[in-house]
């Protein structure tokens, strides 16, 4: 081999060990001092070796060049020596800040994060929470919250379903360690048919079989003030959602689809501020509201939305049909696999209620493709500022990395970019 290509294998090496030494160090400050490290507002738990390396990658879009990650180990390692409080450290944030990479970082750490070095002890309280609901939402969700496990925080403790059969919980269990788009469980899952729980990794799972929210007992299996994440969908009204509340053990209710009525619509990072203690129902808003709402915020609070019409570019869903049948609405009767089917969105209208400022200002309409994961949305707008491709482009560029939307809106350029590239993204593209 060359000395070139010797040196190049010799500092991928040298990342490889650095990753593979900072791997159990974030994961202990997780688990003992409920301390989430992020890279630029992307999480380092649970990364694997080529995944850490490929974090400090990343960082060039905000430093102009790839992040060193023996820096990296040196903070983390000083990190893991202080008494933290309970934090999220965003160590890009931090070491943008070190000057100089040979500077005392213990003297640079003790500055910087003064407010949780040793500020108290202990770790958060954990908070339950409840499925409601096993589809594709709560799935996706419970892999998150199963991720997650370990700090504080939300702790995944039961699921609520309709019983299907005597092999309910089998097939349950197997529809969350295989998934057709994103892929198998990253670890192991055990079930307990006698007992009806599923294990998945260290955390324990109640199956609750329920015909009606308003039946189940939380407290009968240690379950309190849990908040019950509805993904049903069958109930989207405060009437409908407060027969949760009704639940020994239930304290507050969270809808996974647009809420109706006098039901807080929250697009996080928008107007989440708008949540309050008293509010014991609220909902997450739809999809592609939840994708739009903070580009169309960061747009209007800069150059101003006139008026304009979203066209979303969206993945079938389970609401149409596999093969030609019968559907109440609109061509979704015909087979989503083989058309492209025009239809009605709520996702304009929706945007004003997390929006109040662009309330009758959009219009909307949807087009569902045979793609299984990722959709797309086209905003055509007249801005009230005048303003060039280039422009805005560097604006929303700022707006992912440096704004107070940053872990909603996600920027990105490559020419070669296509929609499976964005299965599993968290951000607005």
């Amino acid at each position: 081999m060359t000395d070139a290509t010797t040196a190049r294998l010799d500092d991928w090496a040298k990342k490889q060990t650095a990753a593979e030494e900072l791997i159990p160090l974030v994961g202990r400050l997780y688990r003992e001092n409920d301390v989430l490290l992020t890279l630029f507002g992307r999480s380092l738990l649970n990364k694997s070796v080529t995944g850490m390396i490929k974090a400090h990658r990343y960082a060039r879009h905000f430093l102009g060049e790839e992040l060193d990650i023996q820096i990296t180990h040196r903070i983390v390692k000083a990190l893991s020596g202080l008494n933290l409080a309970p934090a999220r450290i965003d160590l890009g944030r931090l070491i943008e800040k070190l000057d100089d990479p040979n500077a005392d970082v213990d003297a640079f750490l003790a500055a910087e994060l003064a407010g949780v070095v040793e500020s108290q002890s202990g770790k958060g309280e954990t908070r339950d929470v409840v499925l409601y609901g096993f589809g594709r939402i709560g799935r996706l969700l419970a892999r998150i919250l199963i991720d997650r496990a370990g700090g504080t925080g939300m702790r995944l403790r039961a699921i609520v379903v309709r019983r299907n059969g005597d092999s309910d919980i089998v097939k349950r269990a197997s529809l969350l360690r295989r998934d057709s788009v994103h892929g198998a469980f990253d670890g192991s899952i055990v079930v307990d048919e006698e007992n009806n729980t599923i294990q998945a990794n260290g955390t324990l799972i109640q199956v609750i079989y329920s015909n009606d929210p308003s039946e189940v007992d939380y407290t009968a299996y240690g379950i309190n003030d849990a908040i019950i994440v509805d993904n049903t969908g069958k109930w989207r009204d405060e009437e409908g959602l407060s027969k949760h509340l009704a639940c020994p053990g239930a304290s507050k209710v969270l809808l996974t689809a647009p809420g109706k009525g006098d039901v807080k619509n929250i697009v996080f990072g928008v107007n989440d501020e708008a949540i309050l203690d008293s509010d014991n129902i609220v909902s997450a808003a739809s999809c592609t509201t939840n994708a739009i709402t903070p580009v169309l915020k960061a747009i209007n609070d800069k150059f101003g939305v006139r008026n304009g019409h979203v066209e979303t570019v969206h993945s079938f869903t389970n609401d149409q049909n596999l093969i030609d049948n019968f559907h109440k609405g609109s061509r979704r009767g015909r087979a989503a696999g083989l058309n492209m089917v025009l239809t009605e969105t709520g996702a304009a209208k929706a945007v004003a209620k997390a929006l109040p400022e662009l309330a009758g200002k959009l219009s909307g309409n949807a087009i569902r493709v045979p793609t299984p994961n990722v959709s797309m949305a086209i905003l055509n707008l007249n801005l009230d500022k005048a303003t060039t491709v280039d422009e805005l482009n560097t604006y929303l560029r700022e707006v992912s990395m440096h704004s107070p939307l940053r872990n909603q809106v996600d920027y990105v350029t490559s020419p070669e970019l296509v929609s499976t590239d964005l299965v599993g993204s968290k951000r607005a593209g």
